[in-house]
């Protein structure tokens, strides 16, 4: 059984270091181990993108992190196209290379920006599943780095103040509270896996079976 770490209303500023640093471990190694032409394969959950765009887009964003380059209009859909195609002449290597600095470096940076980039390192996180599916490797939205992220997601969407859910996971011993209870409305209900929830959230498809009652799916997104 998965316990998500402790969970409290106060930020953790280390979690999303934790979890980049966590990811690193697990991702780097793979990403070096597959073929070049792999970075062909098209990722469904991002439309338009391969897996070099991908993965071109996490390391760049977390370069700017590390950098703290965040000119007008950053992160956007322009932003992001421009940095996938500065990084279109260089090899998987490189690309890989620049997103293990970035994911050691990142995390004191995050920490110390007092919550604004958090959703980063929970981003760079669900875009490592999104690459995974491409891969058909197994392990997306979950693995050993699952605790760091799904209490990366609480801390998120409290300081969102997004719909609240209490979610109850067949693979985590602890019932997990979502979003800002702020009296406005009750809760929603979740029942199922993790990385179900994290799909949900993450607006990702869908696959296993789940309940979702008092909150329609749409509500749960985070990411644009």
């Amino acid at each position: 059984m998965t316990t998500p770490a402790d969970v409290h209303d106060v930020r953790d500023p280390g979690l999303p270091g934790r979890l980049l640093a966590a990811e690193r471990d697990a991702l780097v190694p793979l990403l070096r181990s597959r073929a070049d032409e792999d970075w062909a394969l098209p990722v469904a959950a991002c439309p338009g993108w391969t897996v070099r765009d991908v993965l071109a887009h996490c390391s760049a964003a977390l370069a700017r992190v590390v950098e703290k380059r965040f000119e007008e209009g950053v992160f956007s859909p322009g932003s992001n196209e421009r940095d996938i195609a500065e990084r279109a002449g260089w090899t998987p290597a490189r690309i890989i290379d620049e997103l293990e600095r970035g994911m050691t470096d990142a995390g004191p940076v995050i920490a110390r920006a007092g919550g604004a980039l958090d959703q980063v390192a929970l981003g760079e996180w669900v875009h490592a599943g999104d690459v995974r599916v491409a891969l058909g490797e197994p392990g997306a939205y979950a693995g050993s780095s699952l605790p760091e992220a799904l209490a990366l997601l609480v801390s998120v969407t409290r300081a969102l103040g997004h719909v609240p859910v209490h979610a109850d996971l067949d693979d985590v011993d602890e019932p997990l509270k979502l979003g800002e209870a702020d009296g406005a409305r009750p809760p929603g209900r979740f029942i199922g896996d993790a990385a179900t929830l994290v799909r949900l959230y993450a607006g990702r498809s869908v696959e296993g079976p789940y309940e979702l009652a008092g909150v329609e799916e749409r509500e749960l997104v985070i990411f644009g």
